[in-house]
């Protein structure tokens, strides 16, 4: 859950007249989230956001699951991926899925978007592996770079300008609302003293965007397997200010602070983010543990009632062979698994760790997308063996 939060001109009470310089009022609108029991914010636009000039055929937009594909431990060997084509939307490839969240590999060629994007039924989480650039929606603009998680509640109506670089990113969509962790919040939703970190380390927007340009505007909206087309005769960027929690962020996963003991800590303590069925965690350099006879990589674990996937970034991963940068590895329920022979000796004595990594553990089944088949490293499940 994102602090409360304001940017731009807003009345001195919601529901209130606002009247623009012509006389006319402002068009007010709450963006909320589960029903209106969730958080929201009140946005003051010049136009109707229901003024809609033309709606056009929908296209298919989504992903085929792998059929018939075996309980086994799972190695996606992404790393040789340099670019998957196309603009941030086009360039989307799904790779593992659920009816509760679904992961992504995106490195588009293209810098710019002709068009605005809805996602009208999911959360999104983009881990920024590569590239940097600004998102701008009708909150404002928002600045990522290298490292950042940005949050992007559904309804948001967003483009991306990447800078020009060379772009990787992780897509994340949530079929719930992604949230800061609930034990880190107090009962007012303020993160706590231990919490690995707090309200000064989430980036809202910085300033309004106004676009008044008459013409075209399209808008596609992802619902229901389908891209929905709308044109509008305005830009939705015509907010001229907003309040409340519901709003895009960025927090970099360099600003989360690690939770370390005197023996190896449970995977909980990495965690980041939390959504109905999955929980988001990021590994990042640490000092290991300090109990004289202490061993830093895993332990070996049966994952009862969970997937765990691991989107590896950067760094030395210790535990893990043949792992490259930008490798997935997807352990699945009802499997143990664990530190590949010999690293465990290895790691006794060791200090410290550098890597960087995005886990994700889900409590229902993944499943591979046909998109993912081509990645499968066949020899992982017998890797132990070595």
């Amino acid at each position: 859950m994102s602090h409360y939060y304001t940017l731009g001109q807003i009345p001195h009470k919601r529901h209130t007249q606002f009247r623009q310089p012509d006389g006319s009022l402002y068009k007010e609108e709450v963006v909320s989230s589960k029903g209106f029991s969730g958080i929201y914010s009140v946005l003051y636009h010049q136009n109707p956001p229901t003024r809609v000039k033309r709606v056009h055929e929908p296209v298919p937009f989504g992903y085929r699951l792998a059929s018939d594909y075996p309980l086994q431990q799972t190695h996606l060997k992404t790393s040789a991926i340099r670019t998957t084509g196309g603009d941030y939307l086009a360039a989307r490839r799904t790779l593992l899925a659920n009816h509760d969240v679904s992961m992504a590999v995106c490195s588009p060629t293209e810098r710019t978007m002709d068009y605005f994007y809805k996602n009208g039924e999911a959360d999104e989480l983009l881990f920024v592996h590569e590239g940097s650039g600004y998102l701008l929606s009708q909150f404002g603009r928002l600045r990522f770079e290298p490292g950042d998680y940005v949050v992007i509640p559904r309804t948001t109506i967003y483009k991306i300008d990447f800078d020009p670089a060379p772009v990787r990113l992780l897509v994340v969509e949530s079929a719930s609302p992604i949230e800061t962790v609930k034990r880190y919040r107090n009962e007012l939703g303020q993160l706590l003293e231990h919490s690995p970190y707090c309200e000064r380390d989430i980036r809202p927007p910085t300033e309004l965007v106004m676009d008044e340009t008459p013409g075209q505007h399209w808008i596609k909206i992802k619902k229901g397997g389908f891209l929905h087309q709308y044109e509008y005769a305005f830009s939705p960027l015509d907010v001229v200010g907003w309040d409340g929690f519901l709003y895009p962020y960025a927090l970099s996963i360099h600003d989360f602070e690690p939770i370390t003991g005197r023996i190896h800590q449970p995977p909980p303590v990495h965690q980041t983010f939390q959504a109905h069925n999955f929980v988001v965690c990021s590994f990042v350099p640490r000092l290991f543990d300090y109990h004289p006879l202490s061993i830093p990589a895993p332990y070996n674990h049966s994952n009862i009632d969970s997937d765990e996937v691991l989107y590896y970034a950067e760094g030395n991963f210790m535990s893990r062979r043949g792992i490259e940068r930008g490798s997935f590895t997807l352990h699945p329920g009802g499997l143990p698994h664990g530190p590949h022979p010999g690293t465990t000796e290895a790691s006794i004595g060791a200090t410290k760790t550098e890597e960087l990594a995005v886990m994700l553990d889900t409590f229902r089944p993944l499943n591979l997308t046909e998109a993912a088949l081509p990645y499968v490293d066949t020899n992982y499940p017998m890797s132990w063996n070595a």
